[in-house]
């Protein structure tokens, strides 16, 4: 009987210890240490939430700036385009530049819609403007040259009213009778009368000139200059710069003359050509 109660112990403290041994353990997850670290991450989170929308709105600001600075030369560009078309002479309802332009078409396969990359489309949108305004320069540019060529091409008469009394080339000079050569040619008309600058040009003189009396002379550019003599009355000075059938001075009899006219020259490089083909030329507009 002991030796079997002693048995039944042994066996009742084998399985007892067994039991503490190998019956799970319970682990703490949770203590302060762990508590530390995800408060720390939360406050990191935050700070990156932060810095996030900060950043989300300067980029948002910088796109604004972006959209108003192409909004502008938008502007810009409407308004060069404007300019050109009156410049050019266009008929104002074939170019309107305040309506946006009229496009169409039938309808064709769609394709999924795939969300834009802003800065991307900003970029592009913005080099397409850089090379209309590119074009547009040239144009206006062209389009410039070509109002001051018509401006400076020397055509027409430069008087209001008169008759030509005197052609270019040889004549009998009116006060010696002998034959003599005539640089221009000259137009009759009543004292005061105006007299017109044949294209635009600089004055490059205005005052008395022997043989010329008062006399005013205009480079017009690409060698091309007149002369227009015997003024009774010079409106001009040195240095302005006159336009196309500006009055230049007021007929007279001033110099070598024999009653109210002017005397017209037309030089290229110098030398004096036959004013006829110039008076009689379609002036360009």
């Amino acid at each position: 009987m002991p030796v079997f109660v002693m048995l039944l112990v042994t066996l009742s403290g084998v399985g007892y210890l067994s039991y503490q041994y190998l019956r799970p353990k319970t682990t703490v997850i949770i203590d302060q240490n762990a508590t530390m670290v995800w408060l720390d991450r939360i406050e990191r989170q935050a700070v990156e939430v932060d810095e996030t929308r900060i950043y989300t709105e300067e980029q948002i600001n910088a796109l604004r700036i972006r959209l108003a600075e192409l909004q502008a030369r938008l502007t810009r560009l409407d308004a060069l385009g404007e300019r050109l078309v009156d410049v050019a002479s266009l008929d104002q309802g074939e170019f309107d530049f305040s309506l946006p332009p009229a496009v169409g078409g039938p309808e064709s396969k769609s394709f999924q819609y795939q969300p834009p990359d802003f800065v991307h489309v900003l970029d592009e949108l913005a080099a397409q403007i850089g090379n209309r305004e590119q074009q547009l320069r040239v144009l206006d540019s062209l389009l410039g040259d070509r109002k001051i060529q018509n401006a400076t091409f020397v055509a027409g008469r430069p008087i209001k009213r008169g008759w030509m009394s005197s052609r270019y080339g040889y004549r009998n000079d009116p006060f010696s009778g002998n034959l003599t050569w005539h640089d221009g040619v000259d137009f009759a008309g009543k004292n005061g009368s105006g007299i017109v600058a044949v294209a635009s040009g600089v004055v490059t003189w205005a005052s008395t000139r022997s043989g010329y009396g008062k006399l005013v002379e205009i480079n017009h550019g690409n060698g091309y200059v007149t002369r227009y003599a015997h003024c009774d009355e010079i409106l001009v000075e040195v240095g302005d710069v006159v336009k196309k059938a500006d009055i230049i001075s007021l007929m007279g009899s001033t110099g070598r003359s024999t009653g109210p006219h002017v005397h017209f020259e037309v030089l290229i490089n110098g030398k004096s050509v036959d004013p006829a083909k110039y008076i009689n030329r379609v002036a360009r507009f």
